[in-house]
């Protein structure tokens, strides 16, 4: 059945190659389908690639189908943003990433297997040309509402089909594993509670929300629970600020309560019965904790990678080609924390750098969403972005979420790009009233 998967890369890829050297198309608006509206070339690109990031397209064993389509896709964003006629927004969450990238490639050159540095990379630079490209094509609030709606039909398709029986293998490859998938789940959830509270107070976008916050917790993936938990805080600060600490004190309490009173994630949460007078006498310890052999593990790759080498690690890829190439812990491939592995691979100096970025960035959403001047597309943008970041940053701690790029950082940093691409259209359109004004009155 993967040969689907094949037909689709085909069918995706020139798709994306037509829309890369198109002038201009026409579509059903985002909002109102009975009206047409005209794209050009790069807002259709853009459009593709962020509606179908779900999409993982695998091929069998011996074909890395998924790492050809991710090549591709960084290649339609490079050619995107070195053609199209807006030039990509700068700033300095943008240039501490490129800082970012500049720290692994360094790392490449004392790997031990660079081509395993050379993938890391790609996985990395992803969300950054995602980001570049996204603000330098989005000018509009349709192309944005286009993009995002597009990705959460995808996403909605994707959770239909995750709970009808025997459907799952009739797509079998195409959209990407049950962890990724819960991951995005966290940037979709966000967008739907953006647009109803900022946007058209729709309930089935409420009703949306609810639908993508429930697969972590029926799959009982506890890291995109807590990740799922942490962005709806976020958002709710975003929104109220120390008003809403009574909401956030209310999320918290209950994903405390699905850990302890859920069955199915009580037992994979812990090794032991757990009562509730253990819980109120704090007697519950790190060996409690089922942890699937993360902490052996962490522990082993830090002793080998990181003690002696704290600032720069042992090279980018370092983790990957050790893993890959030993059969550890059964026979592991991910090290489920892209900390550690940031750690092993380029030292503590990768895990600042990144973290301010990421930190830069959910400030800064912060600062532009609560600036009443701006339109409700860029507020909507910017507290999708700062808030799913926020969760995502913490499913980084305990999954492999790097290497799901394609599927989950790209989705923050796209609202990001889409974000900064919205406030230079905003500012330009300001400066040409502006200067209309001033026409205006000369002419009186």
């Amino acid at each position: 059945m993967q040969i689907i998967n094949f037909i689709y890369f085909i069918i995706i890829s020139l798709l994306g190659l037509k829309f890369a050297f198109q002038s201009q198309g026409i579509m059903r608006h985002p909002v109102d389908k009975r009206r047409k509206i005209i794209f050009n070339g790069f807002e259709l690109l853009w459009t593709l690639i962020f509606s179908t990031g779900l999409l993982a397209l695998s091929a069998p064993a011996g074909f890395d189908l998924m790492a050809i389509r991710l090549l591709v896709l960084e290649c339609f964003c490079l050619f995107g943003v070195l053609y199209c006629n807006n030039r990509p927004i700068w700033c300095i969450t943008t240039s501490i990433y490129v800082i970012y990238l500049l720290w692994l490639i360094i790392g490449i050159s004392y790997s031990p297997m660079p081509t395993y540095g050379i993938r890391v990379f790609l996985k990395y630079l992803y969300p950054f040309l995602i980001l570049l490209f996204a603000s330098a094509v989005v000018r509009r609030y349709e192309v944005f509402l286009a993009a995002g709606l597009g990705a959460r039909t995808v996403a909605l398709v994707c959770v239909a089909i995750s709970f009808v029986p025997y459907a799952e293998s009739l797509v079998s490859g195409v959209f990407w594993y049950g962890t990724a998938r819960a991951i995005n789940f966290i940037t979709m959830c966000i967008f739907s509670l953006a647009l109803y509270f900022d946007g058209f107070r729709h309930k089935k976008d409420l009703w949306f929300a609810i639908i993508f916050a429930i697969p972590c917790v029926l799959w009982v993936f506890r890291t995109s629970m807590a990740g799922t938990t942490l962005a709806l805080v976020t958002f709710y600060f975003y929104r109220y600020k120390l008003r809403s600490i009574p909401v956030v004190l209310g999320i918290i309490a209950l994903f405390i309560c699905s850990i302890f009173f859920i069955p199915s994630v009580r037992t994979k949460m812990f090794t032991e019965e757990i009562s509730i007078e253990q819980i109120r006498e704090g007697k519950i310890s790190k060996e409690s904790i089922s942890s699937n052999s993360r902490f052996a593990l962490w522990t082993y790759l830090l002793n080998r990678f990181y003690s002696e080498n704290k600032l720069s690690g042992c090279g980018t890829g370092c983790v990957q080609n050790h893993m890959y190439n030993h059969s550890i812990f059964g026979g592991l491939q991910v090290p489920h924390n892209d900390y550690v592995q940031m750690l092993c691979d380029n030292g503590i100096v990768a895990v600042i750098i990144y973290l301010l970025m990421g930190f830069g960035i959910i400030a800064h959403t912060y600062q532009i969403y609560n600036n009443k001047q701006f339109t409700l597309a860029i507020r909507i943008c910017a507290i999708t972005a700062g808030s799913s970041l926020a969760g995502v940053l913490l499913t980084m701690y305990t999954d492999n979420t790097v290497n799901y790029s394609m599927a989950t950082l790209a989705y923050p940093f796209g609202f990001y790009g889409m974000m900064l691409g919205l406030i230079a259209g905003f500012n330009h359109q300001k400066s040409n009233n502006r200067q209309n004004d001033i026409c205006n009155y000369s002419t009186i």
